[in-house]
């Protein structure tokens, strides 16, 4: 894993002050009760075809402010956004809040604790 800059840790933590955090665990138990949401990967286009979680939809970081609005015009959609690790998702889900999507939410770990724990991947 790359060593991330101060400067970039410092925005993601201010990020983080502004947005609801779950883990992979929480996700799962949403799922299972039923919840409705939509869990959107944000990482580059590179690593969703080297493998994504199952039931994801693809938004890159780059374009989902741009795009979120014509996917998901209602603000009330539950947004669950996974990157890597939990980072870039997190930038992105403050974004999304800012532009009036409250229930964004972060799903901390990401990618590489979701193949850590050994669940499935989907590929392509």
């Amino acid at each position: 894993m790359s060593t991330h800059s101060s400067a970039f840790l410092q925005l993601v933590d201010q990020a983080r002050q502004n947005i609801k955090e779950i883990d992979i665990e929480t996700m799962l138990a949403m799922k299972a009760s039923g919840e409705s949401f939509v869990l959107v990967d944000v990482r580059e286009q590179d690593e969703w075809a080297a493998g994504h979680l199952p039931d994801a939809v693809y938004i890159g970081k780059g374009v989902i402010e741009r795009d979120i609005q014509a996917k998901y015009p209602d603000p009330q959609t539950t947004l669950v956004l996974y990157c890597g690790g939990g980072f870039r998702s997190a930038l992105a889900a403050d974004n999304l809040v800012k532009m009036g999507y409250q229930n964004a939410i972060n799903m901390d770990g990401g990618y590489r604790r979701w193949t850590d724990l050994g669940h499935p991947v989907v590929k392509g």
